[in-house]
C-alpha cells in the first residue's frame, strides 16, 4: 500500500514538473513572440518614416559643398540669365550685395548654435559654404517654393546645416539691405520729388495731374495656429483662409515708397494702412494723391482727396455731356494707372516664390523680417536695374514656359502642390526628386 501511495506521489510530482515546464516554455515562447512583434512594429515604423523622409544624409550627398555641386556650376557660369532665373538678380547685382557687407558679415560673424558660446570666435574656414554660396543659398530659398531637400541637393548640405545657414544668412542679408540706399523704403520729400513722380505718370496719363503713386493691399498665406486667438486673428472671413495682410504704395519708377507689413489677416485694409494715411496727411503736399482700387478705403476726412479711385460699377455721373465725357476719360486713366499696384504685388509674389508658401505662424518677428527683406530686395532690383528693364528682361525670364506663365497669372487660384511642382528654380536644376 505504501508503495502505491509513493508511486502516485512521485507520478504527481513528475506531472507538476512537466506542467511547470510547459508553462515556462509557453511563457518563453510568448515573450519571444512579443519581442519579435515589438521589433517588427519598430521596423515597420522606421520603414514608414524612411519612405516619407524628405531629407538626405551625408552619404547621399556630394562629398564637398565647395566643389563640384550644382551651385558651383551655376556660380562659375557667371550667366545673367541663370542668375536671374534662380536668384532674381543679374551677376552684377549679386556681386554688389556680396561686396556691400554680406561677405564680411558671413566670414566674421559667429553663427549662433546651442552648443557654442555666443562669444566664440568665428571659424570661416570651417563653414561648408563660402560667402557667395551663402548668398546663393538664401536667394534660392527666397526665390523659390522648393523644399529644403532640393536645397540640400543643390548645395550638398545636410538638413540642419541648410536650416541654420538660411536663418543666419537671412539675418545678414536684411542687415545689409537696411544700410543700402538703393534698398530703402523711402517716402518722397519736397515738392520737387512729388512733381518728378507726377510727371512720369502724366507722360502716359495726361489727366492724372497730382498722382504720384499707386496703393493696394496684399494678402499672403500663413499657416494655421493651435492658439485660438492667433487663429482668429489671421482668419479672413471674406476669403475663408488664413492670411497676413500688408499695404504697399508703389512709385511710378517701381520701388515701394511706403509699406505696412505683417498685420493680422482679419484686419481691414483701412486699419492696416493707418501709417500710410498718416504720411498722406502730414508729409504730402497739397494737390498730390495716390491711386487705388475701387474697393480700397479712402481714409478719414483728414485725407479727403489724397486717395482717388475709379468710380464704382453702377455709380451715376452728373453734369453736361462734355463734363461726363471728361469724367469718364479721367476714370479710365485712373483705372489704367491703378493696375501698376497690381503689377507690383504680382512681381513680388511672382519673383519671390517663398511668399507663395504659407508663412510661419509661430514667429511673427522672423515672418516680418522675411517680408521686409523681399520688399527691400524688390527696391534694390528696381533702382539697380530699372522699371523698364525688369518688365522687358526679368519678367519674360520668369514667365518663359507655359507652366511659369500659369503660375504668374493665376497663382492665387492654384493648388499649392502645383505651384511647388512647377517652381522655376527647381526646374532649372536637374536632379533626382525624392517624395
Amino acid at each position: 500500500m505504501d508503495e502505491m501511495v509513493y508511486f502516485h506521489l512521485l507520478q504527481q510530482q513528475e506531472d507538476d514538473e512537466e506542467a511547470e515546464d510547459e508553462l515556462l516554455d509557453g511563457a518563453m515562447h510568448a515573450a519571444a513572440i512579443m519581442a519579435f512583434s515589438v521589433e517588427e512594429a519598430r521596423q515597420i515604423r522606421a520603414d514608414r518614416r524612411h519612405s516619407n523622409r524628405l531629407y538626405l544624409r551625408q552619404g547621399q550627398l556630394l562629398p564637398n559643398p565647395r566643389t563640384g555641386t550644382p551651385w558651383q556650376a551655376l556660380y562659375n557660369s557667371r550667366d545673367d540669365r541663370a542668375f536671374i532665373t534662380t536668384m532674381g538678380f543679374d551677376v552684377a547685382t549679386f556681386d554688389y550685395i556680396l561686396n556691400s557687407g554680406f561677405a564680411s558679415a558671413w566670414y566674421w560673424t559667429p553663427i549662433p548654435r546651442p552648443d557654442t558660446p555666443a562669444t566664440a570666435a568665428p571659424r570661416p574656414g570651417g563653414r561648408s559654404l563660402n560667402a557667395p554660396g551663402a548668398l546663393g543659398l538664401v536667394l534660392h530659398y527666397l526665390n523659390s517654393t522648393m523644399r529644403e531637400i532640393s536645397l540640400q541637393q543643390i548645395f550638398a548640405l545636410i538638413p540642419t546645416t541648410v536650416s541654420r545657414y538660411v536663418t543666419f544668412a537671412l539675418n545678414i542679408l536684411l542687415g545689409v539691405l537696411r544700410r543700402l540706399e538703393e534698398a530703402e523704403i523711402r517716402y518722397p520729400t519736397g515738392d520737387e520729388e512729388f512733381q518728378e513722380l507726377n510727371e512720369l505718370i502724366v507722360a502716359r496719363h495726361p489727366r492724372l495731374t497730382g498722382a504720384f503713386a499707386s496703393i493696394d493691399g496684399l494678402k499672403l498665406p500663413v499657416q494655421t495656429s493651435a492658439d485660438e486667438d492667433v487663429e482668429n486673428a489671421t482668419y479672413n472671413g471674406w476669403l475663408s483662409e488664413h492670411f497676413v495682410s500688408s499695404v504697399l504704395a508703389f512709385s511710378p519708377k517701381g520701388p515701394i515708397i511706403a509699406a505696412k507689413l505683417n498685420a493680422p489677416g482679419s484686419w481691414h485694409d483701412a486699419h492696416v494702412a493707418q501709417p500710410i494715411f498718416e504720411k498722406l496727411r502730414m508729409k504730402t503736399p497739397e494737390g498730390y494723391y495716390m491711386v487705388a482700387d475701387t474697393a480700397f478705403p479712402r481714409g478719414t476726412s483728414q485725407i479727403d482727396g489724397r486717395i482717388r479711385a475709379p468710380v464704382k460699377a453702377g455709380q451715376r455721373l452728373q453734369g453736361t455731356a462734355e463734363e461726363i465725357q471728361e469724367k469718364m476719360a479721367f476714370d479710365r486713366e485712373l483705372l489704367s494707372y491703378r493696375q501698376t499696384a497690381e503689377w507690383g504685388n504680382r512681381t513680388l509674389q511672382g519673383s519671390f516664390g517663398r511668399l507663395r508658401v504659407p508663412l510661419d505662424i509661430n514667429n511673427a518677428e522672423s515672418r516680418g523680417d522675411l517680408l521686409e527683406t523681399t520688399v527691400r530686395l524688390h527696391n534694390l532690383r528696381c533702382r539697380r536695374v530699372g522699371y523698364n528693364q525688369i518688365q522687358s528682361v526679368y519678367v519674360p525670364m520668369w514667365r518663359s514656359t507655359m507652366e511659369e506663365e500659369e503660375i504668374w497669372l493665376n497663382f492665387e487660384n492654384m493648388v499649392f502642390a502645383d505651384q511647388r511642382r512647377n517652381d522655376r528654380v527647381t526646374r532649372f536644376h536637374t536632379f533626382a526628386e525624392f517624395e
